[in-house]
C-alpha cells in the first residue's frame, strides 16, 4: 500500500500541469493576455508536437540509464527543480502586452519537455514494479486518483482562492496560481522519488550499449514497429483527441453554454472528483470480469453518450433555463457518469501499455519500458494538441467573441458552437472504440507470455547461455 500510494503521489504533477494547460492556459492568453484565440491554440499543438517528437528520445535514454540509482530515479530528481520554475514563469509573463508567439510557443515547450523527463521515467515504473495483469491496472488506478486530486484540486483552489468571480478575467491571480502549482510539482515528484527509492535503487540487470543516435532510432523503430502498440495507439489518438478539445473548451462551455455560477464553478471540481473515486472503485473488478480492452471499448461509447445528451436537448428547447438551478445540477449528473467512463478508458489504455513490454520482450529479449510509454506519451501529446488546436478553431469558427461575458453571446452562436464540438466528439469516439476493440493482448496471452518468459529465463540460466 505505501508503494502505491507514493508511486501514485508522483502523479499529481502530471495533473497540476494538465489541468493547467487545458483548462486554464487557452483561456488566459486569450481573454486576459489579448492573444487570439487560434494563435493560442497554435503555440500549444506545436509545444506538444516538439515535445512528443523528444518523447521518444527520453524514453530510450531512461532505458539506457544505468546507475546505482536505477534507471528512473536520477530523471526525476534532475527535472523537478528545474520544471517548477518555468511552471512559474508561463503563468507571469515579463511585459504587461501580449505575448509573442514565439514567446509563448518557448516556454509552453520547455514545461513540456521538464514534464516529460518527470512522467516518462515515472509511469515506465510500472511494468518494473509489477507484472501482475490486475496490480498494474491498481498502480494506474492510484496514478490517476493522485493525478486527478492534483489537478482538480488546482482548479477548485483557482475557483475559491487565485481566480474567484471576476478574478477569472484579470491578470494579477494568475502568478499566485502558477507559483502555488510549481509547489505541488516540486513536493510530488521529489516525494514520489523518495519513497520508492529503497525498491527501486539499484543497478540495472544489464549494461546497456555506449549511446548513439543511430543505434537509439533503430530501438526506437524496432518498439514503435510491434503491432499491439500500433492498435493501441490508433485507439488512443481518437480518445486524446477529443480529451484535449474537450479540456480547452471546458470554461467556454461553462461559462457560455450553461452560464455557471461562481458556486457551480466551484462545485464542479468535487464533481469530477467524485467520478474519479467511481473509477478508482469499481475499474478493477471491471478488469478481472470483462478485461481491459472490452472495458475501454463500452466506456468510450457510455462517455460520448451521456457527455452530448445534455448538448442535444439543450438545442431541442427541452432543457430547463439556462442557469438556473435545475439546469446546473442536471449538468454535474450527466458531468459525473460522463466523465466516469472516459476515465475508465485513459485508465485501461494507460494499463494496456504495460502487456506490450512483455510482447516485445518475447519476440526481441529486450525490455523497452521508457520506449513504450515514451511512445504512448507521444501520442497523447500529439493527439491533445491536436484537440487543443481544434478547440481554438471551433472558438473562432463558431464566432465567439474576445472578452465576451456570459449571457451576452448570442443563441444562434452557441448553437453552432455546440454542433461543432458534437460532431467532432462522435467521430472521434467510434474511432477510438474501433481500435481498442482491437487491442490483440488479453488476460489470458499475458500470463501465457509470462510463463512462457519464465520458463526461458530458467533454461537459460541452467545453460549458462545469455539470452540475446
Amino acid at each position: 500500500m505505501r508503494l502505491k500510494l507514493v508511486h501514485g503521489f508522483g502523479a499529481m504533477a502530471f495533473g497540476v500541469k494538465d489541468n493547467g494547460f487545458s483548462v486554464f492556459l487557452l483561456l488566459y492568453y486569450n481573454q486576459v493576455l489579448g492573444m487570439d484565440a487560434s494563435t493560442v491554440s497554435l503555440a500549444l499543438f506545436l509545444a506538444l508536437l516538439v515535445d512528443a517528437v523528444i518523447d521518444p528520445i527520453l524514453g530510450n535514454l531512461g532505458d539506457r540509464t544505468y546507475t546505482r540509482w536505477g534507471r528512473r530515479l536520477p530523471w526525476l530528481y534532475a527535472s523537478a527543480l528545474p520544471l517548477a520554475v518555468v511552471w512559474v514563469v508561463l503563468w507571469s509573463p515579463p511585459t504587461q502586452a501580449a505575448p509573442s508567439f514565439a514567446g509563448l510557443l518557448g516556454i509552453a515547450i520547455m514545461v513540456r519537455l521538464l514534464l516529460s523527463a518527470c512522467e516518462v521515467p515515472s509511469v515506465a515504473l510500472v511494468p518494473e514494479l509489477t507484472s501482475d495483469y490486475d496490480e498494474r491496472t491498481t498502480l494506474f488506478r492510484y496514478r490517476y486518483l493522485f493525478g486527478w486530486i492534483g489537478g482538480l484540486g488546482m482548479m477548485l483552489l483557482a475557483y475559491t482562492v487565485f481566480l474567484p468571480g471576476d478574478a477569472m478575467l484579470q491578470r494579477e491571480g494568475y502568478f499566485a496560481f502558477g507559483l502555488f502549482g510549481a509547489a505541488v510539482i516540486f513536493v510530488s515528484v521529489v516525494g514520489s522519488a523518495l519513497g520508492q527509492h529503497s525498491r527501486v535503487a539499484r543497478l540495472p540487470a544489464q549494461k546497456p550499449p555506449p549511446f548513439s543516435v543511430g543505434i537509439a532510432f533503430a530501438e526506437i523503430k524496432e518498439a514503435f514497429s510491434e503491432r499491439a502498440f500500433l492498435i493501441l495507439a490508433a485507439g488512443a489518438m481518437g480518445a486524446y483527441v477529443s480529451q484535449g478539445m474537450t479540456f480547452s473548451m471546458t470554461l467556454y462551455l461553462y461559462n457560455f453554454v450553461w452560464q455557471f455560477s461562481e458556486t457551480a464553478f466551484i462545485v464542479y471540481p468535487l464533481v469530477l472528483f467524485a467520478s474519479v473515486v467511481i473509477v478508482f472503485l469499481i475499474l478493477g473488478p471491471l478488469h478481472r470480469r470483462y478485461g481491459k480492452p472490452t472495458t475501454a471499448v463500452f466506456s468510450t461509447m457510455f462517455a460520448l453518450l451521456f457527455w452530448t445528451i445534455p448538448y442535444l436537448l439543450r438545442i431541442a428547447g427541452i432543457w430547463p433555463e439556462i442557469g438556473g438551478t435545475q439546469s446546473t445540477a442536471l449538468v454535474y449528473v450527466f458531468v459525473l457518469v460522463s466523465n466516469v467512463f472516459g476515465v475508465m478508458v485513459m485508465v485501461s489504455g494507460s494499463s494496456m501499455v504495460a502487456e506490450i513490454v512483455e510482447a516485445f520482450q518475447e519476440r526481441t529479449g529486450r525490455r523497452a519500458e521508457g520506449s513504450f510509454y515514451s511512445g504512448h506519451w507521444f501520442i497523447q501529446k500529439c493527439a491533445t494538441g491536436l484537440g487543443i488546436f481544434l478547440a481554438g478553431l471551433m472558438v473562432d469558427l463558431a464566432g465567439i467573441p474576445a472578452n465576451a461575458k456570459p449571457g451576452q453571446v448570442a443563441e444562434s452562436v452557441l448553437d453552432n458552437f455546440t454542433l461543432l464540438y458534437i460532431g467532432a466528439s462522435v467521430v472521434l469516439a467510434l474511432f477510438s472504440a474501433y481500435w481498442l476493440g482491437k487491442f490483440p493482448i488479453n488476460r489470458a496471452d499475458h500470463e501465457a507470455r509470462l510463463t512462457a518468459l519464465e520458463v526461458a529465463a530458467r533454461n537459460e540460466l541452467a545453460s549458462g547461455t545469455p539470452n540475446p
